[in-house]
């Protein structure tokens, strides 16, 4: 049997329909709005733990159109305001370098100039965030929201529909065992379903717990249940 080579950095297709809400319902709202570039607000801040869905949000609202994606080790033509984009989307905040927050600090004063909206994403709000004082004055214009990450049981709900909007059946086991022996992230919890879901089919096994467990050993990964 072929090693499946998990790629766990793969990004599954992001949206802001794809999004799993959970405690965030105002925060997916106020992203609607902003995509549909209706918001009172031009700006809001984004932070919270990796995992939680930061990019993701990005990812969707840089779908719309008149909107850029910058990433934090983008050239500095991207931090530069241009007539056509609507919606400025700055991820990372955290790992700006000298000269790209004075990049920053520059767009952020065109973007209330010229009426558009601003996104920015970090780990922590932005009055403790590691970067230049007057960057984090302008972080901190409109609103700021925490994103709070799924429960372990909405975890396993969002998994369960994502397995039977395949035609995947999973014993009830699977998921409680993948979610105190594996990553627990979604994005890392997603590819692994994504990878059950092909050794099932290689195999001709169903998704059992022995198979999972198989897979994880196949793939060298931990057995240990996570802290």
């Amino acid at each position: 049997m072929k090693q499946l080579v998990l790629d766990l950095g793969a990004e599954p297709a992001q949206s802001l329909d794809t999004f799993q809400v959970g405690a965030n319902a105002e925060l997916a709202h106020l992203m609607h709005l902003f995509a549909e570039r209706s918001s009172r607000e031009h700006f809001a801040y984004l932070w919270g733990d990796t995992g939680a869905g930061k990019t993701h949000l990005l990812h969707g609202l840089a779908a719309s159109p008149g909107a850029r994606y910058i990433a934090a080790d983008a050239p500095a033509a991207s931090f530069l305001h241009a007539p056509d984009v609507t919606l400025y989307l700055l991820d990372d905040c955290d790992r700006l370098s000298p000269q790209r927050q004075i990049d920053a600090f520059a767009l952020f004063n065109q973007i209330r100039e010229h009426g558009a909206y601003m996104v920015c994403t970090g780990p922590v709000p932005p009055a403790v965030l590691g970067v230049r004082e007057d960057l984090r004055t302008r972080m901190g214009w409109g609103l700021v929201y925490q994103i709070h990450g799924l429960s372990d049981d909405q975890k396993i709900e969002a998994l369960t529909h994502a397995a039977e909007a395949r035609g995947l059946t999973l014993s009830a086991s699977v998921l409680p065992y993948l979610l105190s022996h594996f990553k627990r992230d979604m994005r890392s919890l997603s590819t692994m379903l994504d990878a059950l879901d092909q050794y099932s089919l290689e195999t001709q096994r169903p998704v059992t717990l022995p198979l999972l467990r198989d897979l994880l050993l196949q793939e060298n990964l931990p057995l240990e249940p996570k802290e």
